[in-house]
């Protein structure tokens, strides 16, 4: 019945396919070296194994390149410690909702879209990278950060066909600058989007904001 529901709920988010399923350790292995799936959702309590110990084991054999997120009821902390060690990108407690599968998955395929186009890895762009992993659900949302502006910032960035300064995005918004340049900061600072420098004709440099392509929807 898990299986079904998760893969009801990937193959509802657009850019995902489902490659194949297993109920077991064995299955599992052996579908990762058959399909050479790009990412693998993976149940920590497995009938005749334990995840970790199937991520431990892939990683030591050089099995195709994968990247995991493990799905799981383990809420014990050195299962967390060791995923975390072992590389798996997400950690999802269950029961969970669509909407938290759907913004994780999403996540993970912005950072994948970003690495794809990085060329070198400078400090600002690792932390972009990183940034775009975090999830953006209300629960996680930092103090002062409200969904309903951050939706309408995202969405009247991702719409602009011309990047955008505090000011211009101030005043599409409705907000004061202060409060729009709250919104940008974290929207750059979790990778959403990229900004660069425009100096006016009083030499005064002021940010211009820009959605970047490889980002999800808030």
């Amino acid at each position: 019945m898990a299986v079904s529901v998760h893969r009801q709920f990937v193959e509802r988010i657009p850019g995902f396919e489902v490659v194949g399923e297993a109920t077991t350790a064995r299955e599992a292995q052996a579908a990762v070296m058959q399909l050479a799936p790009e990412l693998v959702l993976l149940d920590i309590y497995l009938p005749d194994a334990n995840g970790i110990d199937l991520i431990r084991h892939l990683r030591a054999i050089r099995s195709p390149r994968v990247d995991v997120i493990a799905i799981t009821s383990a809420k014990d902390v050195e299962v967390l410690r060791d995923a975390m060690q072992l590389g798996v990108v997400h950690y999802i407690v269950k029961p969970f909702t669509f909407a938290t599968f759907r913004e994780r998955l999403e996540s993970y395929r912005a950072a994948r879209q970003r690495l794809d186009q990085m060329q070198h890895a400078e400090q600002r762009d690792i932390d972009r990278l990183y940034g775009l992993l975090r999830t953006s659900g209300e629960a996680s949302l930092p103090k002062g950060i409200s969904p309903p502006t951050l939706t309408l910032v995202a969405t009247l960035l991702r719409d602009s066909e011309a990047a955008l300064s505090t000011a211009e995005l101030a005043a599409r918004a409705g907000l004061s600058q202060g409060v729009a340049r709250r919104y940008l900061r974290f929207l750059a600072d979790s990778g959403a989007v990229d900004y660069t420098l425009r100096y006016g004709a009083a030499g005064r440099p002021e940010h211009l904001y820009r959605w970047t392509p490889a980002s999800t929807p808030s």
